[in-house]
């Protein structure tokens, strides 16, 4: 079969191969029914760039990164399903990095990094979305990028976030109309800007309700599902443990069914977990959980938006995505 070329596409849609050059490219200022006509001919052709081809002749790499520090699979595995989608519509390439932001030498890994990925962009993902040395790496190259969910709002740098507040608010007005009066809350690590503020609406949800700090049962995780079997264990053996449990993320809340299992505790007959993200893990325990759904594969696909328009424009976007409550057997009244 003949490979199908630029030249072919600019044939079927009626239009100058530079034409078809600057929407594959996606320059600024394209109009909108000369991107239809060449997206409908790329479709009809099944036309795919030819990336080094690309690179060479527009002095660009055509590949964007994503930055990761993050022990939740189902979390990672949204965003990067969301990234590639939005980088497959756009012409780019995905180029995944992983780094620990914990390590002494975290700014030598990022320069050298950088220095070999040839990249035009980059969005990063909490913790790193928040580590100085990361982003000293990238202000040093000059490199364009997003923030996703980050903890502190710089209004010059390019960011995605939930609203993560209202969202808890929701989730402590399932628990309450159920009637559960006794909670227990499992934080995420101090890193996550995600752990700050869902505890934060969570402890101010049940103080809008009369209920004072100390009388949450607390434990720390790590958005692993192992930290949530021992911080389950920890609060369903308090003196007087609670009816319901918040986790500050799907991984953690699963951890707390194996904890539950261990101590003969049923849910939700005896025990309400209520989780955060709606990822796939939130449909594999069983019951399955009750959660929020934050729309992470959306958050990821905006912030490679974000990232492009502002290699085009040089302006600094902004997008905050409301949550929704999705209600599953995990939750249920407590035994009187």
């Amino acid at each position: 079969m003949k490979k199908v070329t630029i030249m072919d596409v600019a044939r079927q849609a009626g239009v100058s191969m530079k034409s078809v050059s600057r929407v594959i490219n996606n320059e600024a200022s394209v109009r909108p029914d000369l991107k239809a006509k060449v997206d409908k001919a790329v479709a009809e052709l099944g036309y795919r760039p030819n990336f080094a081809a690309r690179a060479l002749a527009a002095g660009r790499s055509f590949f964007l990164g994503i930055l990761f520090d993050n022990p939740s699979p189902g979390y990672t595995l949204q965003i990067l399903n969301g990234a590639y989608a939005a980088c497959r519509a756009a012409g780019f390439q995905l180029v995944i990095e992983s780094v620990d932001t914990s390590a002494s030498d975290i700014r030598e890994t990022m320069d050298g990094l950088l220095a070999s990925a040839r990249l035009d962009g980059m969005v990063v993902t909490p913790p790193a979305c928040d580590n100085a040395a990361v982003i000293a790496a990238l202000d040093a190259r000059k490199l364009p990028y997003v923030l996703l969910a980050p903890i502190r709002d710089n209004p010059e740098v390019a960011s995605v976030r939930s609203n993560d507040a209202a969202a808890v608010h929701d989730l402590v007005r399932h628990l309450w109309g159920l009637g559960h009066r006794r909670f227990g809350l499992i934080d995420g690590p101090a890193t996550h800007g995600a752990s700050q503020w869902r505890r934060e609406a969570f402890v101010a949800a049940l103080e809008e309700r009369g209920h004072a700090p100390s009388d949450i049962v607390t434990a720390t995780g790590e958005f692993t599902f192992s930290s949530g079997i021992g911080a389950g264990l920890q609060i369903m053996r308090a003196p007087q443990p609670p009816t319901a449990i918040f986790a500050e993320n799907d991984d953690m809340a699963a951890g707390v069914f194996a904890a539950a299992a261990q101590l003969g505790v049923k849910i939700p007959d005896d025990l309400s977990v209520v989780g955060f993200d709606d990822s796939w893990i939130a449909r594999s325990v069983w019951p399955e959980l009750t959660t929020m759904r934050q729309p992470i594969f959306e958050m990821a696909e905006e912030a490679v938006r974000l990232l492009l328009d502002f290699r085009k424009t040089s302006e600094v976007g902004k997008k905050t995505f409301d949550c929704t409550l999705v209600t599953r057997g995990s939750t249920a009244p407590p035994r009187r």
